[in-house]
């Protein structure tokens, strides 16, 4: 009785011995598509800014426009060189507002004022119908 010799599943297969990339090459060029496709929707938010130029003049009653108040590094507010309570800036606003109609809102605060302050005086001013402020540090 012989017995026949089992063949081994190598024997046909004799350049199979490595790792098939032909799918990873697939998967990295579908990344590639996606990635390229996805780039071209992806729109970056900026603002636009309007810097004055060095050929522009201020209007001469540039400070009749303004309405500036000042918090201290101590939380003090000033509104129209006074001191005045955080929960009274919104009447001065709206009194100065009534007066000159096209008004906007310089704020002037300390680097070291409260944060908290500088929040309740910008809703104070919202309150009292004015959207446009302009913020700005002093020492």
């Amino acid at each position: 009785m012989r017995l026949r010799k089992r063949r081994s599943a190598d024997e046909g297969h004799e350049g199979s011995t490595g790792i098939d990339l032909a799918p990873m090459l697939d998967f990295v060029v579908n990344l590639l598509i996606f990635f390229i496709i996805t780039a071209v929707f992806v729109k970056e938010s900026g603002l636009t800014v309007n810097r004055p130029t060095s050929f522009e003049t201020p209007p001469e009653n540039q400070e009749n426009k303004t309405i500036q108040i000042q918090i201290l590094d101590n939380g003090e507010v000033w509104v129209d060189n006074r001191a005045v309570d955080v929960r009274a800036v919104r009447a001065n606003v709206e009194r100065m507002s009534a007066v000159n109609p096209e008004a906007g809102v310089l704020i002037l605060a300390q680097d070291n004022a409260p944060t908290g302050t500088l929040v309740q005086v910008v809703d104070e001013v919202h309150l009292g119908g004015i959207y446009n402020i302009t913020f700005t540090t002093t020492q």
